[in-house]
């Protein structure tokens, strides 16, 4: 050891966290890790540090920095849950810049590689990197590697308190998980960008917030989110927003009652078209012919493209083929001439113009600023049997969804959900959608901050607007849409899905200021939509353009 005591230690330690009034005028904060001390005694304090592992921990435990029952405790959790709950939970302490160490640090091996040697040199990161990618390591040196690892990272805050004392235990209490029926989930979701709260939520720890051991699992389509949910495989689901409702009311399947608990974004779609068409497409009116690619036949994406079609004088039915093609398969189809254009979910909208495939026409929120698209949902059945874990979920999703709205965090959460687990998509793609900056592939950049945006509120006239539609088009062709809506009445089918009441008090118990109303007037490209006259809106719609 090159310093005989963890008394010594903490006198170096005591020294390094000197009160930024004590820094001379010409002392510049710590470039390595934004402390109130000099880079230079960053880096001599790290020299002083035991190079033999054992040593470390052993100096770290004595000094009260890392305690004996956490290195217990760590024996029952594997490489993952001790990432989020050393990391997240021990170190973040509410800090955006530590956070945002943490957050990266639970990126792939790369990116803990890089934080750690980004605050301590190389070879702090071989200790924890080789206990998450060496399976085959003994358990002392598996438990050795962790707690070194965690220890780095707890000495990374050293200039975020100002204080003199090291970091004290976790005083986060846990969560009391004594009345949930069920903790380890399993939640289907979509890979697109509209699914970030849902994804987001494994890696960045919001399940594990709540109590819950959940998992997110990719789905290839959408019609496989609708059978895996009828045939009760999963516990709850990524959806989009109309689905629900056509589930409930047995259009397109047989009825299965399905609750639409929250919303997880709002606009994030766009019109691609493909590179073969650059110069002919200005409006509506310029896609007669074209073959076009939804992701699911009730879908937001099937209604917007409706009812953009159809100001142009288009009928969506006669005048085009829609045909629903799954997300991840949309570029290929463009490629291989399959489709002409398409209305989809990024992050494949921005992929094709990454790919050079095609170019951006238009951005779904020039159609509807603020609409509606995915969401989180769960079977009537699934919640009638696990009420107090649905409720826990449902939080953690809607605080996920309060998270990402913050832009601030958009590049955070690009680089947690563009892994191959998840997204598996080149993570300036995703950033792009994130941030609202990007090119849209006819030679343009553009800063649209909320090109996606993200509230968990699912207001009432979102469902009577996609009701509304829904008889519009007749996606059927049975006329069951027309009958079933009317009948049972607009606001009873949109309050007896859209969880509107239940989402509010959640935000609410959160601190996020969820609206009182359920209702508003929204206001579309090409009109107004009044909530308490759908029918009377179709009928407008019909009139002017003919469909």
């Amino acid at each position: 050891m090159v310093f005989g005591s963890a008394t010594q230690t903490a006198r170096r330690w005591n020294n390094l966290n000197c009160d930024r009034g004590e820094l001379s005028d010409l002392e510049l904060a710590c470039i390595i890790c934004g402390g109130t001390h000099s880079t230079m005694d960053h880096w001599e304090f790290m020299q002083t540090m035991p190079k033999d592992p054992l040593d470390m921990v052993d100096d770290l435990v004595k000094m009260g920095v890392y305690k004996q029952n956490q290195l217990r405790a760590a024996e029952g959790v594997n490489a993952h849950e001790l990432r989020k709950a050393l990391f997240l939970k021990r170190v973040g302490r509410g800090d955006p810049r530590r956070e945002r160490l943490i957050l990266g640090l639970c990126q792939q091996a790369g990116g803990l590689d890089n934080a750690l040697a980004a605050a301590f040199g190389p070879q702090a990161g071989l200790f924890f990197n080789d206990s998450i990618r060496n399976s085959g390591a003994t358990r002392r040196e598996f438990m050795r590697n962790m707690a070194v690892g965690a220890a780095l990272v707890t000495l990374a805050g050293c200039g975020g308190g100002g204080g003199s004392e090291p970091a004290a235990e976790d005083d986060t209490e846990p969560v009391d998980t004594s009345n949930l029926e069920k903790t380890d989930l399993q939640i289907g979701f979509i890979p697109i960008t509209c699914a970030s709260p849902i994804i987001m939520s494994e890696p960045l720890g919001f399940y594990e917030k709540h109590g819950l051991n959940a998992t997110v699992v990719k789905m290839p389509s959408w019609g496989a989110v609708r059978d895996s949910a009828i045939a009760g495989e999963l516990d709850a689901y990524h959806m989009l927003a109309p689905m629900p409702i056509a589930m409930t009311l047995g259009l397109g399947s047989a009825s299965f009652g399905v609750k639409l608990a929250s919303i997880e974004n709002i606009n994030g779609q766009a019109i691609t078209v493909a590179n073969r068409h650059k110069g002919n497409i200005n409006g509506p009116a310029d896609f007669r012919g074209f073959t076009f690619g939804v992701p699911f036949p009730y879908s937001m994406h099937n209604l917007l493209l409706r009812y953009y079609l159809a100001t142009g004088g288009i009928d969506p039915d006669v005048d085009v083929q829609i045909r629903p093609v799954p997300p991840p398969d949309s570029i290929a189809q463009m490629v291989a001439g399959d489709i002409d254009a398409y209305l989809m979910p990024d992050p494949f909208n921005q992929r094709a113009v990454y790919e050079e495939v095609g170019f951006i026409h238009m951005i779904t929120k020039e159609l509807w600023p603020g609409h509606p698209c995915c969401a989180f949902a769960a079977s009537d059945e699934w919640i009638d049997a696990n009420p107090n874990t649905f409720r826990a979920l449902n939080k953690a999703i809607v605080e996920a969804t309060g998270y990402a709205s913050d832009p601030a965090n958009r590049v955070e959460i690009a680089e947690a959900i563009s892994e191959r687990a998840f997204l598996n998509q080149p993570t300036e793609v995703v950033e792009a959608v994130l941030t609202g900056n990007f090119d849209d592939g006819n030679g343009n950049t553009l800063s649209v901050p909320d090109r996606i945006d993200f509230d968990p509120y699912p207001w009432q006239s979102f469902a009577n607007w996609i009701s509304s539609q829904l008889v519009r088009w007749d996606l059927q062709g049975d006329g069951m849409a027309a009958q079933v809506i009317p009948e049972q009445g607009y606001d009873e089918v949109g309050q007896g899905i859209f969880l509107t009441d239940l989402a509010r008090e959640l935000a609410q118990e959160l601190g996020q200021e969820p609206p009182e109303e359920i209702y508003r007037t929204e206001e579309l490209m090409f009109d107004t939509f009044d909530p308490a006259d759908p029918a009377g809106y179709v009928q407008q719609q019909i009139d002017e353009y003919g469909v």
